[in-house]
């Protein structure tokens, strides 16, 4: 089992044409369908004399928004490239509930990483906390400027819950083929979590697989960070774990500290 159809947003900000091409080249690796989504929301037209008023403002309010999508059609076509078969979908809609819907007929979702200091993509943008917590698919979040992933050298942040086991079954297309996969577990309870039954599971479907418990320590994103780049890997894989309150999306720990900082790709389930 492999990726059959891969969703990416795209949008006018400095970051797509990267994440285009990213989620391009996955789509030839996988021999998958690319999907593009984006969505505006059109303004509800104020200060109108009358009803005659109301409709001509809401027309070319209309007008306006579909030149924007129309913008952000062109671009994604651009940067897909040719040798796979792609897909648009549009809509007068918000760009988080937009790409939410279309994820439902995704296999893998890609998005760009939204961290402080991260360039803000304009309205079509969609920041990646919220699609983690409602599209129900597997996400994959990229740091600014990267264009390609071999995921060659894989770290699996493994923590014995429901998200964590579901990102592993989500990475699977990813582990098969790569060089080298680290499950890597934290804290003075690692031993506990089973990352050895992990590592024998993937071992089972082909990856080259170790178990590597790391050091104890309080600040657990910075230290998955430092094993990841001492070997040189190119992916993380973890559970995104996090709440709803007064319906924005919290998240916490590790997960808000790869969301925000990671400078290599982080494919997130929750």
């Amino acid at each position: 089992m492999g990726y059959a159809n891969i969703l990416v947003p795209a949008d006018l900000g400095e970051a797509a044409p990267d994440r285009i091409r990213l989620a391009a080249g996955l789509a030839r690796r996988f021999d998958a369908t690319l999907t593009g989504a984006a969505a505006h929301e059109v303004p509800a037209p104020i200060l109108v004399r009358d009803v005659y008023d109301a409709i001509d403002r809401e027309g070319r309010n209309k007008a306006q928004v579909q030149a924007i999508l129309e913008q952000a059609r062109a671009s994604f076509e651009r940067f897909a490239g040719d040798g796979i078969c792609t897909d648009w979908r549009w809509r007068f809609a918000d760009p988080v509930a937009h790409l939410v819907e279309q994820a439902r007929a995704a296999d893998l979702v890609v998005v760009s990483r939204r961290g402080p200091g991260d360039e803000d993509p304009g309205p079509l943008g969609v920041p990646p906390g919220p699609v983690l917590m409602e599209a129900g698919r597997p996400v994959l979040v990229i740091p600014p400027r990267t264009v390609h992933l071999s995921a060659a050298r894989i770290v699996v942040a493994w923590k014995d819950v429901p998200e964590a086991r579901r990102a592993v079954s989500a990475a699977l297309p990813f582990m098969r083929d790569a060089d080298q996969v680290w499950v890597a577990t934290v804290g003075a309870d690692a031993r506990h979590e089973g990352a050895e039954d992990v590592a024998h599971h993937l071992a089972r479907h082909g990856a080259h697989v170790t178990a590597h418990p790391l050091h104890t320590v309080d600040d657990t994103g910075s230290e998955l960070l430092r094993f990841a780049l001492l070997q040189d890997a190119d992916l993380i894989i973890l559970g995104a774990y996090g709440h709803s309150r007064l319906r924005e999306w919290m998240f916490g720990g590790v997960t808000r500290d790869l969301l925000d900082r990671s400078p290599l790709c982080c494919l997130m389930c929750h």
